[in-house]
């Protein structure tokens, strides 16, 4: 993953965050809507999500979506709904067997071929890479930490990894404290970790 955002990333965050027809913006940050502008990582997934969509249908049609969502009574977090571009229609996958129309058919069950907003897709120039593998080594696994990143084949955070390595252990040494983290996966930490403050650091200037 790249070490800092790309301007394209850094303008759909702030065209997400920006109201709609109804006076309500699709992603509102979690951690701080006041400059300097904050996202959590669930915020990372929903814009992926926004992203996904928007580069499948028209924005008519995802916020339309969206839209449709919330009158099914689903209001939580963007980032704990699986939403998937099914033709010319948007899809809210409940399970393997229960799908539900959002735009041509709003609120009724239908069958769809399952796509997957978490792996690599194109947005203009820019390729999104796999969120469960941010980096090499870093996996995101929703049975694990529910969710949070971790250490690829482990249920070690990163940051604790990345932490000892900026604290000076080098990572050669991290086996010394997790035994089941090698070197390259302690790098991989410390990119991911750099990448998280960035982020979190940089989205004032997304405003």
């Amino acid at each position: 993953m790249a070490a800092a955002l790309s301007g394209a990333t850094v303008r759909q965050l702030a065209y997400w965050r920006k109201a709609a027809e109804n006076g309500q913006p699709v992603l509102v940050p979690e951690i701080s809507a006041e400059r300097p502008i904050l996202y959590s990582f669930r915020d990372v997934v929903a814009l992926r999500t926004c992203a996904y969509l928007r580069n499948r249908l028209s924005l008519q049609k995802v916020r339309f979506a969206l839209g449709t969502l919330k009158d099914l009574g689903e209001t939580g977090h963007l980032s704990q709904y699986r939403l998937v571009a099914d033709g010319r229609s948007a899809v809210l996958v409940r399970s393997e067997v229960e799908a539900i129309d959002l735009v041509h058919r709003p609120g009724q069950q239908v069958t769809v071929v399952m796509a997957d907003v978490l792996r690599p897709f194109a947005v203009g120039q820019v390729t999104v890479p796999d969120l469960r593998h941010p980096e090499p080594a870093i996996a995101v696994n929703p049975e694990i930490l529910g969710g949070h990143p971790v250490v690829d084949g482990t249920r070690v955070p990163f940051e604790l990894v990345a932490d000892l390595v900026e604290d000076g252990v080098p990572p050669e040494s991290i086996s010394e404290y997790y035994p089941s983290v090698s070197a390259s996966a302690a790098s991989d930490a410390v990119e991911f970790a750099r990448y998280v403050r960035q982020y979190s650091a940089r989205r004032g200037n997304a405003a």
